[in-house]
C-alpha cells in the first residue's frame, strides 16, 4: 500500500491557509489533492503528530482535518493501520443547470465527425482478419505504414520497421520509461509539464530536473546546467505544449537536439498536441533534426480519446528492446481499435480541419468570457494547443478549484502541472468545451472567485 510522508505531504500542500478555520482549510486542500491525481486512491496519510510537526501545528488541528475529510468520505481511518485516503464514486460538487458538472478539468474533445464512419469501415474489414493468432506485439503492418506515411507527409522520412503501435500515448510513456530507465537516473521534464508523464518518471524512480518553458517559450539557455548533470531521458512537447501551448521554434529545436547528443540524452519528443494547429503553421518534427530521438503520438485529441492508440517512432534497435520489453506489460493494441486508426489517419486532413475549426470557436468564446469576468487577467491567445495557461494572481488556483467545485465546475489547479508545488498562481483552462458550456463556466468561477471561499493565500508562493 502507497503511504506519503508528512514532509512530502507539506511540499504538496502548498500556501495552504485561509480565512476560514485551519482544520477546514487544511482538509479542503488534501481534498483537492486527491480529485486531482497529486495524492492516490488508497494512499496512507501521516499520522496526525507527524503531519502536524510538519506544519507546525496542533495535534488537534490535524486531527479535525482528519475528521472533517472522513464526513466528506474522503478518508478512511483503521484503528492500529492509519488513515487512507478514499475518493468518493460520486464527486461532491453541486450540480449545474443540466444537472451535470462543467469539466474543464480535462483538455479533450468529443468524437470527431468521421470517427463513427471509421469503426463502420474497420468492422466491414475485420472479418479478414479473424483467421490469424490477432496478437500483434510491435501493431498491426497496415497501421505502421500509415503511421511510417504520417510522418513522410510531415517531412521526416520514415520506415514501417520504426513504428510500434501501443495502447495510447501515455502507454507508450510507460514503455520507454521502463526500458530507457533505471532507478536513481536523472531524467529531464519541462516545468510545467504533462502531469501523467512526470507521474511515470516518478514512478519509475527517476531523479527529475526540469526545462523551464512558458508561454514565451522554452529557457534552453538555463536547461545546459541541467543537461549538463547527465540525464538519461528528456521528456518534452515542442508543439503546443501542455499546459502552456508554446511552440517550439526551429531553432530551439535544433538546439535541443545539440544539447541532447552532446549529453547522451534521448529525447523523447510528446506529439499528443502536435496537429492542433490554429495560425502557427507546420514546423518539422523534433525527430528531423536528431536522428536518435524518439517520438510518441497518437489519436486521442485529434480524433477521440475513447480510441486508445498511439505509436512509438524510434531507431529500429531501440523499436526491437521495446518488444522483448513489452511483453511483460501486454501482447498488443486490440486489431479492431488498429483499423479504425489506420482509417482515421487515412482522412488525417479531416480531422485536422474539423479540429481547427473547433479549436478556434472554443478559444473565442473563452477569451470572450474572461474579458468580460476577468477583465484584470491577461489573456495572450496562442497559435494552437487546447487549452490557456493564465496568470490566476491574486487568486490561488487551489482555492479557485476547490470554491469553483460548489459551483458545478471542475477545475485542475496549476500546482498538478509542476514539481515541487510550483505554480499555485497559474490555472489552465480548456477551451475544447462547447461555446456555452466555456460561457456558464467562466460566469461560475467569477461567483466561485468572488464568494470569499477563494481569497488570495496570504503565505508566499514557492519559487522554482
Amino acid at each position: 500500500m502507497a503511504s506519503i510522508t508528512a514532509p512530502r505531504l507539506a511540499a504538496l500542500l502548498g500556501p495552504w491557509r485561509g480565512s476560514g478555520p485551519a482544520y477546514a482549510e487544511l482538509a479542503e486542500r488534501i481534498r483537492l489533492l486527491a480529485l486531482d491525481g497529486r495524492i492516490l486512491d488508497g494512499t496512507r496519510l501521516p499520522a496526525e503528530r507527524e503531519l502536524a510537526q510538519a506544519l507546525s501545528l496542533s495535534r488537534t488541528t490535524v486531527a479535525g482535518a482528519y475528521a472533517r475529510l472522513r464526513e466528506l468520505r474522503c478518508l478512511e481511518s483503521v484503528r492500529g493501520s492509519g488513515s487512507y485516503v478514499s475518493i468518493p464514486a460520486a464527486p461532491a460538487v453541486a450540480a449545474p443547470d443540466e444537472g451535470g458538472a462543467l469539466d474543464l478539468s480535462k483538455a479533450a474533445m468529443p468524437a470527431a465527425s468521421v470517427v463513427g464512419e471509421c469503426f463502420a469501415r474497420a468492422g466491414a474489414e475485420i472479418g479478414a482478419l479473424l483467421g490469424t493468432s490477432g496478437y500483434e506485439p510491435v501493431g498491426l503492418p497496415r497501421l505502421r505504414v500509415a503511421v511510417a506515411e504520417h510522418f513522410r507527409r510531415r517531412g521526416l522520412p520514415t520506415e514501417p520497421e520504426q513504428v510500434m503501435v501501443t495502447s495510447g500515448v501515455q502507454s507508450a510513456i510507460a514503455l520507454l520509461t521502463r526500458v530507457l530507465l533505471s532507478p536513481g537516473d536523472r531524467a529531464l521534464v519541462e516545468q510545467p509539464t504533462y502531469p501523467h508523464a512526470m507521474d511515470t518518471l516518478l514512478a519509475a524512480r527517476a531523479r527529475l530536473g526540469a526545462i523551464q518553458v512558458s508561454a514565451a517559450g522554452w529557457d534552453l539557455e538555463a536547461a545546459e546546467a541541467a543537461f549538463a548533470a547527465g540525464p538519461v531521458l528528456a521528456y518534452v512537447m515542442p508543439d503546443f505544449h501542455n499546459p502552456t501551448a508554446a511552440s517550439m521554434t526551429v531553432e530551439g529545436r535544433e538546439r535541443l537536439a545539440r544539447l541532447a547528443a552532446r549529453h547522451g540524452t534521448v529525447l523523447v519528443a510528446d506529439e499528443t498536441t502536435g496537429l492542433l494547429d490554429m495560425s502557427r503553421g507546420p514546423l518539422p518534427p523534433l525527430a528531423a533534426h536528431s536522428s536518435a530521438a524518439v517520438t510518441v503520438g497518437g489519436l486521442s485529441k485529434l480524433a477521440w480519446g475513447g480510441l486508445r492508440v498511439g505509436w512509438i517512432r524510434a531507431p529500429r534497435a531501440l523499436i526491437g528492446r521495446l518488444a522483448q520489453v513489452r511483453t511483460s506489460l501486454d501482447l498488443g493494441t486490440p486489431v479492431f481499435e488498429q483499423l479504425v486508426a489506420a482509417e482515421l489517419l487515412a482522412r488525417e486532413g479531416l480531422l485536422v480541419a474539423e479540429r481547427r475549426a473547433r479549436l478556434r470557436a472554443g478559444l473565442s468564446a473563452l477569451t470572450g468570457a474572461l474579458a468580460e469576468h476577468f477583465p484584470e487577467w491577461r489573456v495572450a491567445e496562442p497559435d494552437g494547443g487546447m487549452a490557456l495557461w493564465l496568470d490566476c494572481s491574486p487568486w490561488s488556483s487551489s482555492r479557485l478549484a476547490l470554491a469553483a467545485r460548489a459551483y458545478g465546475v471542475a477545475l485542475t489547479a496549476g500546482p498538478r502541472f509542476g514539481l515541487h508545488g510550483a505554480f499555485e498562481h497559474r490555472l489552465r483552462l480548456p477551451f475544447t468545451s462547447p461555446p456555452d458550456d466555456l460561457r456558464a463556466a467562466v460566469a461560475a468561477l467569477r461567483t466561485a472567485a468572488d464568494s470569499g471561499r477563494s481569497a488570495p493565500a496570504p503565505s508566499p508562493l514557492v519559487t522554482v
